[in-house]
């Protein structure tokens, strides 16, 4: 089984570089007209430079797998700005597409907890959708085509079934292009990977499933062979194939806080859960130390598993 493992927005590597720098509503609206138009360009200016420096880190450090920052285009959805971005950078934005596709990078976005498709409220709803659709057009203007939103399927309002009924709705009725856009992945409270199938069942198109290690873990179901064969199953339209996610608890196995880095004990336990399934597994390290605990990470196996074999610096034949 071939695994690529990737990392999450920020390099730890790269020392002053971020990819989030904001600006807040508050101190935009005191702004004049001009202030507040220099101001979106400039702090959106230094983020697609920062992602640019990133992405070339990424190539040249054979990493093959990122996550890209939702926070990139301050107050792109604020409903008193909601600004057109791309017009401003359509060049910027098409260079970063391009390092991608030439060189092969998958990467990803994943909106935030904000955002909730089976909220009761209609707001919370319409924002949901405004900012799925933020994070598509930043997709789009890169000529990004295929690349996926994660999301967590939200509340439990009314009870976990009504919640999951709203969500199956709130989804049938998304536009196509959002739709394919989407995949989901079970929670550490809530929704458990187990909901997360038999939503998955429901929607149509069926929506490639993320299985969260820890998550799991925090809200276990016992995850069967059956299980395992309908996530990956669930991938087998995509253009990429099946992600996971590992984090591993900050204090002990069950704490939601992730630690910085990760046990190597967790990866083995998830590479073995689907090493009989499928041939390709992309593994996304949810971890505070970022692209540093990827490679200590590697590290670890190298020092612990000399046997495996390495197709480059960030992928293992497992």
């Amino acid at each position: 089984m071939k695994v690529r493992f990737g990392y999450v927005a920020i390099s730890k590597e790269l020392k002053g570089i971020t990819t989030s720098s904001r600006v807040t509503y508050t101190r935009y609206n005191k702004l004049t007209k001009k202030e507040k138009h220099d101001k979106l360009i400039k702090v959106t200016r230094s983020n697609i430079e920062a992602l640019e420096a990133v992405i070339k880190h990424n190539i040249k450090k054979d990493i093959h797998f990122y996550r890209i920052s939702s926070a990139l285009i301050p107050l792109a959805t604020h409903p008193d700005v909601m600004w057109r971005f791309e017009s401003y950078f359509r060049n910027d934005f098409k260079k970063i597409g391009k390092l991608i596709r030439e060189h092969k990078m998958r990467v990803d976005m994943h909106p935030d907890q904000f955002n909730v498709l089976n909220s009761i409220k209609n707001n919370v709803v319409e924002n949901t959708i405004e900012s799925l659709n933020y994070h598509h057009r930043v997709l789009d203007a890169m000529g990004l085509q295929h690349e996926k939103l994660i999301l967590h399927i939200g509340g439990a309002t009314n009870g976990k079934d009504s919640a999951i009924s709203r969500f199956v709705d709130n989804y049938n009725s998304l536009p196509t292009v959002l739709k394919n856009r989407l995949i989901i992945e079970n929670d550490d409270k809530v929704y458990t990977i187990k909901d997360v199938i038999d939503i998955s069942k429901r929607v149509s198109p069926k929506i490639p499933i993320v299985y969260d290690f820890h998550h799991d873990r925090c809200n276990k179901v016992t995850l069967t062979r059956d299980m395992i064969r309908i996530i990956v199953d669930s991938w087998v339209n995509s253009v990429e194939p099946i992600k996971v996610h590992i984090s591993t608890g900050r204090e002990h196995d069950n704490d939601r806080s992730h630690s910085d880095y990760i046990n190597i004990n967790d990866f083995i336990d998830l590479a073995n859960l689907f090493k009989p399934y499928t041939d390709h597994l992309d593994i996304m390290i949810e971890a505070k130390m970022k692209d540093m605990a990827m490679f200590k990470l590697i590290d670890d196996i190298k020092e612990n598993y000399p046997e495996l074999k390495w197709q480059d610096t960030t992928t293992l034949i497992y």
